[in-house]
C-alpha cells in the first residue's frame, strides 16, 4: 500500500523526522488557509497523486506542472484552483493521468544541496538495506545506470539494528559538514525506526535536503507498507486512497485474490504466485500478452473463482482467458467443478483455455469435458500458451 506525500509528512513529524511543515488541502479556500496558518511567505503547493514526475506534469486543463513556488496565501489559492480536480499527467501516470483531489501546502526552504536516501528491504538477505546517494532530486534508477559508483549501501542487522556507527559512517560518505552529522545522524535513526514500527517494505526520501542554513530535511517522503502486516496498523490502512489506485485491484482485493493489471490481451488465473510469473513468461514468450497477474492463491474457494472471472471479463481488452492450475493443496476436481461454475455464472464472452496438473487431475478433466462448456483443453503450459495466443487472435 503506498499514501500520499501530505500523510508521509504526518508520519515522519510523529516520529520526530525533520521536515519542512505543511498542510494538506482539499478546496481552493483551504489552501490560502493553510498558507496563512503557515505563517510564511516561502510557499511550495503540491499535487496529491501516487506517481513522481509531478513537477513535469502537464494538467488536462493545460496548466503546467504539479509543483509550484508561491510568495502568499492569494497566490497559493489561484495555484490550488487550477490543479484541484484536474487530471495530472506524469511520466508515471501514463496517458490516461490521475485526478488531483488534494493538494499540499507547504514550507518551501532555500536549497543548498540533495541527497537521495532510502530504506528497503533487501530480498537475498531478508534483513533492511539503506540506499543512498550524494545524487539527489533526480530518479536513482538513472544514477545506477550512470554513476553506480555514487550508489552507496549499508546494510543492517535484523537483531542489532541501525547502530549509531553507521548513521555516523553514512554522514561522512554523504558529504555533510561536521555540525551536520548529529542532526543528518538522528534523521536517519527516526527514518530506520519508521521502517520497523509500522512494517514498511520501502522508506524513500528523495530529496533529502541541506538547506541555506544548514539544516538537514526530509523534503519529500514515499512509503510502502507490507499488506501482510497491515492488520497489526489499521491507523495506516486507514490511509488508503482506493481512488489512486486500479478499481480491478480494489475489486480483487475484497475477495482476498492478488491482481495486477496490465496492458495485454490474455487473462490469466493461476494458483500460486510463482506459477503466474511462469505462465506470463511463457505467454510472452509464444508471442502473446498478458492482461494481468492473477493469483487465487492455494485455498480458493468456488466465490473466489466466480469473482475472478468477472473481475476477468471487465476488462475489455481481454480476447482470451488462460486459467493454468497445479494442484497441490487445492485439488484438480474441486478447482474443476469451481471453474465450471462460475463459468455458467458468468457466461464467458472470450474463449477460455485450461490447462489441469496434480491432485485429482483425471477427476478434474472429467468435470470440464461433461460440463458441455466450450473450454479448450490443453496437457501441459506450453500447449496451454500456444492455444491462448490463437484464441486470442481469432476473438
Amino acid at each position: 500500500m503506498n499514501i500520499h506525500e501530505y500523510q508521509a509528512k504526518e508520519l515522519l513529524q510523529k516520529f520526530g523526522v525533520a521536515t519542512p511543515a505543511g498542510k494538506a488541502a482539499r478546496t481552493a479556500q483551504e489552501a490560502e488557509r493553510a498558507a496563512e496558518e503557515l505563517g510564511t511567505s516561502d510557499l511550495v503547493v503540491k499535487a496529491q497523486v501516487h506517481a513522481g514526475g509531478r513537477g513535469k506534469g502537464t494538467f488536462a486543463n493545460g496548466f503546467k506542472g504539479g509543483v509550484h513556488l508561491c510568495q502568499s496565501p492569494k497566490e497559493a489559492r489561484e495555484i490550488a484552483s487550477k490543479m484541484l480536480g484536474q487530471t495530472l499527467v506524469t511520466h508515471q501516470t501514463g496517458a490516461a493521468g490521475r485526478v488531483v483531489n488534494t493538494v499540499l501546502v507547504a514550507q518551501s526552504v532555500e536549497i543548498e544541496r540533495e541527497i537521495y536516501f532510502a530504506i528497503v528491504l533487501d530480498r537475498a538477505t531478508g534483513a533492511p538495506m539503506i540506499v543512498a546517494s550524494t545524487e539527489g532530486g533526480v530518479e536513482i534508477e538513472a544514477v545506477a545506470e550512470k554513476s553506480p559508483e555514487k550508489i552507496l549501501r549499508e546494510p543492517v542487522d535484523r537483531l542489532a539494528g541501525l547502530q549509531p556507527y553507521q548513521t555516523r559512517k553514512l554522514a561522512r560518505q554523504l558529504g555533510f559538514t561536521s555540525a551536520q552529522v548529529k542532526s543528518s545522524s538522528k534523521l536517519f535513526d527516526g527514518l530506520y525506526r519508521i521502517f520497523l514500527a509500522l512494517d514498511c517494505s520501502m522508506v524513500e526520501v528523495n530529496p533529502l535536503v541541506v538547506t541555506d542554513r544548514g539544516e538537514v530535511l526530509a523534503l519529500d517522503a514515499k512509503f510502502n507498507f507490507d499488506d501482510s502486516a497491515l492488520y497489526r496498523h489499521p491507523e495506516i490502512a486507514a490511509l488508503r486512497d482506493v481512488g489512486e489506485e486500479d478499481p480491478r485491484e480494489v475489486e480483487a482485493s475484497k475477495y482476498g485474490l492478488n491482481y495486477i493489471g496490465l496492458d495485454g490481451n490474455i487473462a490469466c488465473l493461476v494458483n500460486g504466485a510463482g506459477l503466474a510469473m511462469a505462465t506470463m513468461d511463457i505467454i510472452k514468450f509464444y508471442g502473446g500478452s498478458p492482461a494481468n497477474f492473477l493469483d487465487v492463491g492455494g485455498g480458493a474457494t468456488e466465490e473466489q473463482v466466480t469473482q475472478a472471472f468477472k473481475l476477468l471479463v471487465s476488462d475489455e481488452n481481454v480476447k482470451a482467458i488462460l486459467v493454468n492450475i497445479f494442484g497441490g493443496i487445492m485439488k484438480c476436481d474441486v478447482i474443476a467443478q469451481g471453474i465450471v461454475n462460475a463459468v455458467k455464472a458468468v457466461k464467458l464472452p472470450v474463449p477460455l483455455v485450461v490447462r489441469l496438473e496434480g491432485t485429482n487431475v483425471e477427476a478434474g478433466k472429467k468435470i470440464i469435458a461433461e460440463s458441455g462448456l466450450a473450454v479448450i483443453t490443453a496437457d501441459d503450459l506450453g500447449d496451454a500458451a500456444q492455444k491462448a495466443v490463437e484464441a486470442a487472435k481469432t476473438k
